[in-house]
């Protein structure tokens, strides 16, 4: 690889390297701009208690009749998500919708006398409030003796569950408007590559083959840093993590962090007395460490029995989402532009602690090192330093009193796209 100097910056050669940088689709890149989406997780496990459905409760026993999916709705806008990802079917099999392919669902209990149909309620509910919606359909699925990925024991039982599932992923795709986002939670191994191309040629899809994202490797709600956005194709294929990431990778493929509101670790909501929300300030964290090192923050809430996401819980995210306004909703100063040095002057001279970077992804993920500098007491004095920028870097300073702040790109391949440098008040 060629490097050049400019202006006390390595970069390498324009033109062909430049050009073997992966790159994201226009689809990819507006699922980055949302930064936040509402995970949702009901179950017949939430009436048990427990993670994952052992079909222990009578049908006649489910019966949400609080539920309002406009609330769900409501939570997911005052957390400042863009999306709720629900999930239609889990391990277990129950199908929150009017399903053809199963006696295992919302159709066999007394809500709204086995006429509901919660995808139905929440697709107008999503669009109402300028929401989008995703779905989780479970390739395994206990009712049908499919194991993770959609494996069945026989070759006559996998045709049966292909068939099964292929027209699941169907009525999902084409009763309930646009879906952006299908999460194939383990891995998929069932083909479905056509109905995704006929019925949902611009939806994210999280694992499979197919897959557009990927996930972050753990469920704490972080990613590492750097987080590089692409991966090596072989990567993608197999099942890629953030583990995979490399700033040389063929295969555009960008982390979404999934994690929980509630400690201990539940998904779903439950009457265990253990089960705390978690602290604002650890949620914050969170969001530091996702969507300030790149990633996509998923973050769940759990309806009750009632089909009501509980008030404690609403008044959490909302907190969550305020908070998250309070320190990014309005800039000190902020600019753009291309090349290895970029330089802010702020209206006044004021103290700082944050500062956000982003690169024009368009061109590919360009900067591989840079370190930003204050204009403090008559010379430049640095921030803070790191390595990928990305879709967007929040970085944490010692409050520090500036009237000039300037990024300098240390290395990166061809000349850096900033798409916006930003300084803000200390949290």
């Amino acid at each position: 690889m060629l490097w050049i100097l400019i202006a006390g910056v390595l970069c390498a050669g324009a033109g062909e390297t430049v050009d073997r940088l992966a790159t994201p689709t226009p689809e990819q890149a507006a699922w980055q701009d949302m930064e936040l989406e509402m995970f949702l997780c009901l179950d017949p496990c939430t009436w048990q208690n427990r993670e994952y459905d052992d079909h222990s409760t009578p049908l006649p026993k489910i019966n949400p009749e609080r539920l309002d999916t406009d609330q769900w709705a409501r939570v997911a806008a005052s957390m400042g998500a863009k999306q709720i990802l629900f999930v239609a079917k889990h391990t277990g099999g129950f199908c929150w919708w009017q399903t053809e392919t199963s006696a295992y669902g919302v159709k066999e209990t007394p809500w709204r006398g086995g006429k509901g149909d919660v995808l139905s309620d929440l697709s107008a509910s999503c669009r109402k409030a300028g929401l989008k919606l995703g779905v989780y359909l479970s390739p395994k699925d206990d009712h049908h003796g499919a194991d993770t990925g959609g494996r069945c024991k026989t070759p006559e039982a996998q045709a049966k569950y292909d068939a099964i599932y292929r027209q699941q992923l169907t009525e999902l795709l084409t009763r309930y408007g646009e879906i952006s986002e299908v999460w194939y939670d383990g891995g998929l191994m069932i083909e479905v590559g056509d109905l995704l191309k006929q019925h949902a040629p611009r939806a994210m899809i999280f694992q499979g083959k197919h897959a557009t994202i990927r996930w972050v490797g753990n469920e704490e709600g972080f990613a590492p840093y750097p987080a590089w956005n692409a991966v090596d194709e072989t990567a993608r294929v197999r099942g890629a993590t953030a583990a995979d990431s490399t700033p040389d990778g063929n295969a555009w493929l960008p982390i979404e962090v999934d994690t929980v509101n509630v400690s201990p670790h539940y998904w779903f909501w439950n009457q265990h007395p253990d089960r705390k929300l978690r602290p604002l300030e650890e949620l914050m964290d969170c969001y530091y460490r996702s969507v300030g090192h790149g990633a996509v923050l998923l973050l769940n809430q759990s309806p009750d029995t009632s089909g009501l996401i509980p008030e404690a819980d609403a008044r959490q995210a909302a907190a969550f989402g305020a908070e998250i306004q309070r320190r990014f909703g309005k800039s000190l100063a902020e600019t753009a532009g291309p090349g290895p040095v970029l330089e802010l002057t702020l209206p006044q001279a004021a103290r700082i602690g944050q500062v956000v970077t982003m690169e024009d992804l368009r061109g590919g993920e360009r900067v591989r090192a840079y370190v930003i500098e204050g204009w403090v007491a008559g010379e430049w004095k640095a921030l803070c330093q790191g390595s990928a920028i990305g879709h967007k870097k929040i970085d944490r300073i010692e409050p520090m009193d500036v009237s000039r702040v300037r990024l300098r790109c240390l290395q990166a391949v061809g000349e850096p796209q900033i798409r916006r440098l930003a300084v803000y008040a200390a949290p």
